[in-house]
C-alpha cells in the first residue's frame, strides 16, 4: 500500500508510474467521438454505446480511439433504417463495421459484433508476428 505522505515527490511518480505498468487495463483511457447525422443527440444512446464497447476494450488492450457515427436511411423495409458505423484505431489499419437495423440500438450491437471478429483476427495476427 502507498502511503503518499511518507514518499518524495519523485519517489511517488515512480511508485504510481510502476504501479500502472503492472495494472494497465484499470488505468486505460478510451477516446470515443460521437457523430449525428440528420438524428438528435442522444446521452442514454452514447452510454449504451460506450458499455458495449467497453467489453471489446478489455478484450483487446491495444484500442485507443473509437469514432462512432449515427444516421438514418431511407429504406424500403421497416427492418432497417437507423445505421450505426464505428470505426476503432488499433495499431495497423483502422477497423471500420456498420450495420442498418429498425433501432439503433440493434445497429450498436451488430455493428460491434462484427467488430469483434475483425479484432479477433487482428489480435492472432499480431501474436503470430511476435
Amino acid at each position: 500500500m502507498l502511503h503518499k505522505e511518507s514518499l518524495k515527490p519523485l519517489d511517488l511518480a515512480l511508485a504510481l508510474l510502476n504501479f500502472h505498468r503492472t495494472n494497465p487495463k484499470k488505468y486505460r483511457t478510451m477516446n470515443y467521438n460521437f457523430e449525428y447525422h440528420d438524428v438528435s443527440k442522444s446521452e442514454a444512446l452514447e452510454n449504451f454505446t460506450k458499455e458495449q464497447l467497453d467489453k471489446l476494450v478489455n478484450k483487446y488492450d491495444f484500442l485507443v480511439r473509437a469514432d462512432i457515427f449515427f444516421k438514418t436511411e431511407n429504406t424500403s423495409s421497416d427492418e432497417t433504417g437507423m445505421k450505426c458505423g464505428i470505426r476503432m484505431s488499433a495499431p495497423g489499419p483502422r477497423l471500420f463495421a456498420e450495420s442498418s437495423s429498425k433501432t439503433f440500438h440493434e445497429s450498436v450491437k451488430k455493428t460491434i459484433k462484427e467488430l469483434n471478429v475483425q479484432l479477433k483476427k487482428r489480435k492472432d495476427k499480431m501474436k503470430s508476428h511476435q
